[in-house]
């Protein structure tokens, strides 16, 4: 298939401009001929389009979307007449949480509190339909004017009964390391405890400006994520109440069981945050202690980061032979 660009028909839809583009698809905003509104068409790049993996990951995605029907989540609209593999999802006016970050660096409290209880909205409805998200980051996350959020960007969601091992669960534990949690660092599989992980990071980088894990390469951030504490969000930023740095602790627990057990439970300590209880933590007395990684986790890193090589090649070798 060609590439889509500005001023291209597909079907019913005309391409307007690009908005978007990752390694895998582009996003384009375009008007439906039919009605004159406008939609955003996510369109694979040609070279993977073909591919059965990707095209498999990518019709589970509009299948998640198709199911979903919440304020805070981008909607996929059904359309059967395609003559080419795209999705077609509402255009939202907004801009990616990750730019209010950038433009911003740390927001207020209470700024940074309703925009977390925004995504606890949306993660209850979708974690109650059997969807975990497995990729929540402020790139896919879309802020309008009056802070409302909507998630985007299901490429790597998983459902409830789907199977444990796949390409993009290893394309996600490899692609996004300031955000997975230790259970996915570690090949477990994630549940929706793994999303609330996800939100307690950015809640801690919306309050302080920084991500509490640091490295100078991927595998180095999650060694730092299994094996050290961060800096505690009061000593960044003495703005934030110990209440809410107790928060941000309880959804950062490296054992899952000790999370929030759910997203309505971690937006209730956000809503009466002069109810929760203060725990003396081992983490604030620690965190400067810091424990670099041994020759077995290095090791453990590079295989890691060895196994998506792998089924490639394995992949190429089956499509050769088939």
């Amino acid at each position: 298939m060609a590439p889509v660009h500005t001023g291209t028909r597909l079907d019913h839809y005309s391409i307007d401009h690009l908005v978007a583009r990752s390694g895998m698809a582009s996003i384009f905003r375009a008007t439906d001929l039919r009605t004159g509104n406008s939609v955003a068409i996510k369109v694979p790049h040609p070279e993977v389009e073909s591919d059965p993996v990707f095209s498999g990951r990518f019709h589970l995605e509009e299948e998640i979307g198709r199911k979903l029907d919440h304020p805070g989540v981008m909607k996929v609209i059904e359309d059967g007449q395609r003559t080419r593999l795209y999705m077609v999802m509402e255009w939202v006016d907004g801009r990616l949480l990750r730019k209010v970050m950038i433009e911003h660096g740390r927001l207020p409290a209470g700024r940074a509190v309703g925009i977390a209880l925004g995504i606890c909205d949306a993660l209850a409805y979708i974690h109650s339909r059997g969807v975990v998200h497995r990729d929540l980051k402020p790139e896919n996350i879309m802020v309008d004017a009056q802070d409302r959020i909507k998630l985007i960007d299901f490429g790597i969601a998983a459902t409830v009964g789907s199977r444990r091992l796949t390409l993009s669960k290893l394309s996600q534990v490899m692609g996004t390391a300031d955000y997975i949690s230790p259970e996915q660092v570690e090949g477990k599989r994630g549940d929706a405890r793994s999303d609330l992980y996800a939100l307690g990071i950015m809640l801690y980088e919306l309050l302080t400006g920084k991500t509490p894990f640091l490295g100078a390469n991927a595998l180095l951030v999650m060694n730092d994520r299994l094996h050290n504490n961060p800096v505690p969000p009061r000593e960044i930023n003495p703005a934030i109440s110990p209440e809410l740095q107790e928060i941000i602790y309880r959804a950062l627990e490296r054992e899952p069981k000790n999370r929030y057990a759910s997203a309505r439970e971690f937006a209730r300590d956000l809503k009466n945050q002069d109810q929760v209880g203060v725990a003396e933590r081992l983490e604030l007395r620690d965190w400067k202690r810091r424990r670099g990684p041994w020759p077995r986790q290095v090791l453990y890193g590079l295989m890691l980061a060895m196994i998506p090589v792998v089924i490639f090649g394995v992949l190429l070798l089956v499509a050769r032979h088939v």
